[in-house]
């Protein structure tokens, strides 16, 4: 018997969903993409070097900015295949995450989990990648299967490398998982427009370049279950949610679910 996509959410932390996104649900993506690269939130970062060949900017936060976005999040069916991969009764918004790597960008996202950069603790979220542009293998998020078990990995910023979230010697450093590729089981997937892949917010991933020609252009929306509760840190988070929220917003309690404008209930 084949495993379900529940399953195998849960064993490998990381599984590929085909087709859910609709046609229109991508132009929807498209437009709005394109709209947050030539005008970027204060929130947008550049995240190639000044010699590479390519581009590669990402911006997050920025649904709320966005009719599309809006749209789009408030009404895919993938909040309630969330709900169904995590085994949880309801989904709140996290972020959002736009990352556009223009053609022959060399700038690899280096690997690293993504929980750890966050205000957020518990097992059950999900982060979707979601992609608008035809994603060859060898172009896609790659993945390290059952990373999502732990431990937690020191967090560090993508491009000097600087220890900026958890104290030096806090964590486990991110083993180099590059040199020694087939050691370890990594999986990534031929995407297609309404293809989207489903990883849990502790699964060790990167991405490569994009070659020749390509363009990707990538919407990535995080969504949160049911034992999911803020953790306020000392130090600013990647995305910095308290630079998006007002006053009223950031007066949070350790522990406490994540609810108002920012984190609607999107499902049920």
């Amino acid at each position: 018997m084949a495993m379900s996509q529940r399953d195998e959410f849960a064993l490998n932390g990381a599984v590929v969903l085909r087709g859910v996104v609709t046609p229109d649900e991508i132009e929807l993506l498209r437009a709005g993409i394109d709209a947050v690269v030539h005008h970027p939130s204060p929130r947008a970062k550049v995240a190639s070097t000044p010699d590479d060949p390519g581009f590669f900017i990402e911006d997050f936060s920025t649904w709320r900015e966005h009719a599309e976005f809006a749209e789009f999040v408030k009404n895919t069916k993938l909040s309630a295949i969330a709900a169904e991969l995590t085994q949880s009764k309801s989904i709140s918004m996290y972020h959002d995450h736009v990352l556009v790597k223009e053609p022959g960008t060399r700038q690899r996202t280096p690997w690293h989990q993504d929980q750890p950069y966050y205000d957020v603790e518990g097992q059950q979220n999900v982060s979707f990648w979601i992609p608008v542009d035809p994603v060859a293998q060898q172009d896609c998020l790659e993945l390290i299967a059952g990373t999502h078990r732990g431990p937690w990995l020191m967090p560090r910023s993508f491009l000097d490398h600087q220890a900026k979230w958890f104290p030096e010697g806090s964590l486990e450093e991110m083993p180099d998982f590059e040199s020694r590729r087939d050691e370890y089981p990594i999986v990534s997937w031929d995407l297609k427009p309404g293809d989207a892949i489903a990883f849990h917010m502790l699964t060790v991933h990167g991405a490569p370049g994009v070659s020749g020609t390509n363009r990707r252009r990538v919407f990535s929306l995080r969504v949160l279950g049911d034992d999911m509760v803020y953790a306020p840190r000392d130090w600013v988070t990647s995305p910095d949610m308290r630079a998006v929220m007002s006053a009223e917003e950031d007066q949070r309690v350790a522990g406490e679910p994540l609810t108002g404008d920012w984190f609607p209930q999107l499902h049920p």
